[in-house]
């Protein structure tokens, strides 16, 4: 079984490894696509758990502390002279050490400690190097423990060996690697306590018989310092397109997408009735409540992004008239950030995947029941975002885009989003004030487009 806090026999122990990756880490993090800190100032990292997955492979839970910004509650400015500490993370390295790198294992170096016990050795992102790939799917092959780590499976669904690994280097929140054409396995990087979502919703919709989501086959957690989700394995879909690809696509060579848009649309509703049979519904969530929580979101986002100061104002009118419309349908377990990059179309059928939600909201939050508008506001605005990248702005596009979806929807769940229009404008605009923050903080070439999405929203009102 392998050892904790330890290295290869012969090589060097590593009773305190921070001595010698401290200063790597605080560098090489904030570069890194998944880390969430990156304006935030790197002011500690404190290790949290450590295991030796195999030799010359250490699993790593490092606490990041960051220095504290002069912000109040939700982001207003705090009264001059305070500062108020951000929430700390939690994330998950997977660490090589070696003497020398292979070829392959270079383009993952982080780099080699001038101190402490790992001085002299090479350090590297160990979920890069095929070799490692392979033993952590072996691990998932044949459960057990190592450590904290507990490696568990579906024994229903056999795994075969062998398998070659590749990493996917899309953008992403975490790192994934495909096996073969067969599983995917989903490492999280930035580890918050509890169940995660992406395990949690497609083990339950399984067991509820929904095909729209593959269910998981295995995956990993730790019981220290809390219980954990750390990844998670499942079916890879060989030969789908993911809905963005497809959007654009269709943009590309001047094709109609509204037949997908409705199949997708009804897609998503069975996945909410799934969802609803799975998990307790909430009722009725109060209104007045959400729109109170939308409109902090606002203001922060506005103190963040001067861009959106002219048109606050009027955005705030949607939520007010939120917290006086027509509750809609009873709040419910959710996607969380349903949009074209999370849905796959293989032959005529669509899957939903990646129900990890935000990653930015805490886990707790993100498992609370909602309003199912909240998926179809982020689908509609993928519509959106799919039309604006290409010159001229396809606005028809979208326009018959939503509608089909809209319709493909109320076809399957016995309501119509589009007759909750101020609920359905609430969403969509509190949706789109999170785009403006995300892109102003990660792709300040893309604000323009949800930018164009606050101007219609606050100026036409949806």
């Amino acid at each position: 079984m392998p050892k904790t806090a330890s290295l290869q026999p012969g090589t060097v122990g590593v009773a305190d490894p921070m001595a010698s990756l401290g200063s790597l880490l605080r560098e090489w993090l904030p570069r890194q696509r998944w880390f969430a800190g990156k304006d935030r100032p790197v002011t500690d990292l404190r290790l949290l758990s450590m295991t030796e997955l195999f030799p010359g492979c250490l699993h790593l839970l490092v606490h990041a502390e960051h220095a504290g910004l002069p912000t109040g509650h939700g982001g207003v400015p705090a009264p001059a002279g305070t500062t108020v500490p951000p929430p700390a993370d939690c994330y998950q390295l997977l660490l090589g050490v070696r003497r020398e790198l292979s070829p392959r294992q270079h383009r993952a170096f982080i780099g080699r400690p001038v101190a402490g016990p790992l001085a002299g050795l090479a350090v590297y992102d160990a979920l890069c190097d095929p070799r490692s790939a392979q033993l952590l799917l072996e691990r998932l092959r044949h459960p057990g423990a190592a450590g904290p780590l507990r490696f568990e499976a579906d024994p229903s669904v056999p795994i075969p060996g062998g398998l070659v690994p590749r990493l996917l280097d899309a953008e992403q929140s975490n790192s994934s690697i495909v096996y073969g054409d067969d599983f995917i396995l989903k490492v999280f990087r930035r580890v918050q306590a509890g169940i995660n979502p992406d395990l949690e919703v497609p083990w339950a919709l399984a067991r509820q018989g929904c095909g729209r989501v593959p269910a998981p086959v295995a995956w990993l957690r730790t019981t220290q310092p809390e219980e954990a989700t750390l990844g998670v394995l499942q079916p890879f879909l060989r030969d789908a397109a993911d809905g963005w690809t497809l959007a654009l696509r269709a943009l590309a060579t001047g094709d109609d997408f509204t037949a997908q848009a409705l199949q997708l649309g009804q897609a998503t509703a069975e996945v909410h009735l799934a969802l609803a049979d799975a998990f307790p519904t909430g009722g009725h969530r109060e209104v007045a409540r959400t729109a109170v929580a939308m409109t902090e979101r606002l203001d922060a986002a506005t103190h963040s992004v001067p861009a959106l100061r002219p048109y606050a104002a009027r955005l705030r009118t949607a939520f007010a008239a939120l917290a006086s419309c027509d509750a809609g349908p009873a709040a419910q377990r959710v996607h969380g950030d349903l949009h074209l990059g999370q849905v796959l179309r293989a032959g005529r059928e669509w899957f939903v995947i990646d129900f990890e939600g935000e990653p930015s909201r805490p886990l707790a939050e993100r498992r609370v029941p909602e309003s199912p508008v909240r998926d179809v506001a982020g689908m509609l605005r993928s519509f959106d975002y799919a039309a604006r990248q290409r010159r001229p702005w396809r606005p028809e596009w979208a326009r018959r885009c939503r509608e089909a979806y809209c319709a493909g929807y109320a076809s399957r769940a016995g309501w119509d989003p589009r007759k909750k229009h101020a609920l359905l404008r609430a969403y969509e605009t509190d949706r789109a004030v999170y785009e403006v923050l995300y892109e102003a903080r990660h792709r300040p070439d893309w604000l323009a487009v949800p930018m164009a999405a606050i101007e219609r929203l606050a100026v036409r009102g949806g």
